[in-house]
Order: C-alpha cells, then sequence, then structure tokens
C-alpha cells in the first residue's frame, strides 16, 4: 500500500468517527457542534496532500455551492445552521463530480429517517396531516444523520472503487 492510500483510509476512518460523533450530537441534542466541522475542514488538508492537491478546485467550488444552497435553506428555515455548514464541509470531499451522489445519498437517508419517524408515531403524523403543516410538530429528524450516511456513502464509494475516481477531490 503507497502512503497515499495509507493516508486517504487514515483519513477515512477518522472522518468516520467525526461523523458518528455528528450523528449523535443531532440525535441527542438536535445541534452538530462546530468542533465537528472544523475537524472535517482539518481532516480534508491531508486527504488533499495525499491526492497532491488534483482537483482542489472541484472541491472548493463543491464547497461553496453547498453552502449557497444551505445558506438558502437555512434562511428559509429550511435547515438548521450546523446541517447547512456539515453538507458544505463534506461537499469538499465530494468535488463537483460526486456532489449530485453525496446530494442524493443525503436526500435519500433523510426520506428513509422522515418515513421510519412518521412510522414510529402515527398519532404525530396523523396531527401533523390534520393540522396541513401549520403549528408546531416537534423536533423533527435529525438531518445530520443524513448528510453523514450521504458523505459516508461518497468517501468510501470512492475508496472502495464503486464510484469514478475521476473529476472529484477523492480523485
Amino acid at each position: 500500500m503507497h502512503l497515499a492510500d495509507f493516508i486517504r483510509y487514515a483519513v477515512a476512518i477518522a472522518l468516520s468517527g467525526v461523523l458518528a460523533w455528528a450523528a449523535i450530537s443531532d440525535i441527542r441534542w438536535r445541534r452538530i457542534p462546530n468542533r465537528v466541522v472544523l475537524s472535517i475542514l482539518v481532516l480534508f488538508v491531508p486527504w488533499t496532500l495525499a491526492s497532491g492537491g488534483i482537483e482542489l478546485a472541484s472541491a472548493l467550488v463543491a464547497g461553496v455551492v453547498a453552502f449557497a444552497v444551505g445558506y438558502g435553506l437555512y434562511a428559509f428555515k429550511v435547515m438548521g445552521a450546523g446541517d447547512a455548514k456539515l453538507f458544505a464541509s463534506l461537499a469538499l470531499f465530494a468535488g463537483l463530480a460526486h456532489l449530485t451522489t453525496f446530494a442524493l445519498a443525503t436526500v435519500w437517508t433523510g426520506g428513509v429517517l422522515a418515513i421510519g419517524a412518521l412510522v414510529a408515531r402515527p398519532r404525530r403524523a396523523l396531527a401533523m396531516l390534520s393540522l396541513r403543516g401549520q403549528g408546531d410538530h416537534g423536533r423533527g429528524i435529525p438531518y445530520g444523520v443524513a448528510i453523514g450516511v450521504g458523505g459516508a456513502v461518497v468517501l468510501w464509494g470512492y475508496l472502495t472503487g464503486l464510484l469514478p475516481l475521476h473529476g472529484g477531490a477523492l480523485g
């Protein structure tokens, strides 16, 4: 195994731990600490260095796009600030080539979580339907979990060869 591959796997393992931290925090307190986002940004440095800086511009553009979309969703109270920052920081790892895969994996996981929440609490689901989206329906779903799964899908998809190697910060 080459040193660059070793570094990528080490970063992937550390990043998986950070994503678990984000998920647990979001489940328990509905909050994603800023230290999680900073940890992801710090882990991006050795990841990029191990890749020789290839596609750094793609990664930065993906991060800016994800931040802009996340900020818009936050401004309209669709997404929390921590979720927006988590999504933008993980978009660096996806790059432009894998940003769509990251977003789709996140959305699908969020949908599964939402369905699971509705099935687990049918009275709440009926109240939500009868009030037609008006009123306080509780805490919602911990979307940081979905974002973490989306990030893990891209990261481990690349490392296992399930995603193409070209065209992202991963390559």
